[in-house]
């Protein structure tokens, strides 16, 4: 092993060490203190906002040099806006319910103890992810408001942004007197970080990337700490046969055009034969005029004009942009079939009026957010009333769907008694 890889794994345990520590201290912080260092820390962004945007301006120049697409760029840019939304945010963290110490589900057993259960912080949380810098922001507040210490680990494109953000949340912290340890941003662009990072079970309890397929790829297959993975978002929207048109025409435009760079934008449309002939027009001609290439199945290609044939990867695709598949279903049969098997377990919504089928596509479509008449684009933390997000889970086991503060955080049971002996 190199002296620099030596050097990586020395720095890494020993951050994980004091995450470990801090990480007790903050389980047992009042939730007075954990409010008074979101506060702070959005004071110090506020009151730094002119160093923020002089870093920031030192990343966007370095990645205009490496030839970073624009896409790229606008993701890493922090401007005025962005700034105020990211404080804004912080704060709006600070006025949430803090969920730990909640006890529920208290019941009386024939014994006479009480047995409920308790929540409580995971611990220490490791948060990799790319790009967008606000995104430091957003993981330390939720991360200490659910009274976890954060090890943070962001792209190298974002250095400078990052590393002035950190300063900004460990000066808060220190102001309310809570252990700057609790958040540490890796001082390092090192890849061997990662690496460590998510081998160190001992230091930290669970992984969260946030970032591309092949980042999200990795660490779930090298990972010795449990992941909360957020993979593909091939969204569905099925018009049903017995849909308002209308409102199918409204959510179908709103779910691929709104944003076309979400996880949650639509990337398939799926359309019952009885009403495609009537919709895909008039839906296909709006498409064509906010910028939308179709690519359709063969029933879709001839009822669309200049509709591109789709291929059998096209239905396995987020697009991430100005791209939407069509494809014309026998019914709602076939478009759960089609859903479950090419979707990748993150939003679906169905179009119609008709309350079994809707009641049928919510029990039987396997995703993480399943809807009736809305938006794939209201998948979404504020949207579900969370506030924040960490991000979204298509995972199973542990949290699914948008995680916020509830999703940070775990069970134990408790036991009230009083003098109470089994017999």
């Amino acid at each position: 092993m190199s002296d620099t890889a030596n050097e990586i794994d020395a720095y890494m345990h020993d951050l994980g060490r004091r995450a470990r520590a801090a990480s007790r201290r903050l389980a047992a912080a009042p939730t007075a203190a954990k409010n008074a260092a979101l506060e702070a820390i959005a004071a110090e962004l506020d009151a730094h906002r002119d160093t923020l945007m002089a870093e920031n301006r030192k990343d966007l120049e370095a990645g205009a040099a490496k030839g970073l697409d624009a896409a790229l760029l606008d993701r890493l840019e922090l401007t005025p806006a962005r700034v105020d939304g990211m404080i804004e945010g912080i704060r709006q963290i600070a006025a949430l319910a803090d969920p730990i110490g909640e006890i529920f589900d208290l019941r009386y057993r024939p014994s006479g103890i009480q047995v409920g259960r308790m929540r409580v912080p995971l611990g220490v949380v490791g948060i990799i992810y790319e790009s967008r810098p606000n995104v430091t922001a957003d993981a330390a507040a939720l991360c200490l408001k659910s009274g976890n210490a954060a090890v943070l680990r962001g792209g190298s494109e974002a250095f400078h942004s990052n590393q002035a953000i950190a300063a900004g949340i460990q000066r808060g912290l220190k102001q309310a007197g809570l252990p700057t340890d609790a958040v540490q941003v890796l001082a390092t662009t090192d890849r061997a970080a990662v690496g460590a990072m998510i081998t160190m079970p001992e230091s930290i309890d669970v992984i969260i990337p946030r970032g591309g397929k092949g980042l999200i790829e990795r660490i779930s297959r090298d990972a010795r700490v449990p992941v909360i993975k957020h993979l593909d978002g091939i969204c569905h929207v099925y018009i049903d046969d017995q849909a308002d048109a209308d409102k199918a025409f409204a959510i179908t435009l709103n779910a691929k055009t709104q944003r076309l760079g979400t996880c949650n934008t639509l990337e398939t449309l799926l359309v019952a034969e009885g009403v495609a002939a009537q919709m895909l027009p008039a839906l296909a001609s709006a498409l064509r005029e906010k910028g939308i290439e179709l690519r359709g199945c063969p029933r879709t290609c001839a009822i669309v004009d200049d509709c591109r044939a789709a291929s059998d990867a096209d239905w396995d695709t987020e697009y991430l942009g100005p791209i939407l598949s069509i494809r014309v279903v026998a019914g709602l049969d076939q478009a759960i079939d089609h859903i479950n098997t090419h979707g990748s377990q993150h939003t679906d919504s169905i179009v119609t009026e008709n309350y079994t089928r809707a009641r049928r596509f919510l029990t039987e479509v396997d995703s993480s957010s399943v809807m009736v008449n809305a938006s794939t684009r209201f998948a979404d933390g504020f949207e579900y009333g969370l506030g924040a997000e960490i991000g979204i889970s298509t995972d199973k086991f542990h949290a699914r769907g948008p995680v916020g503060l509830e999703g940070l955080t775990s069970v134990k049971y408790i036991v009230l008694g009083d003098g109470h002996i089994r017999t």
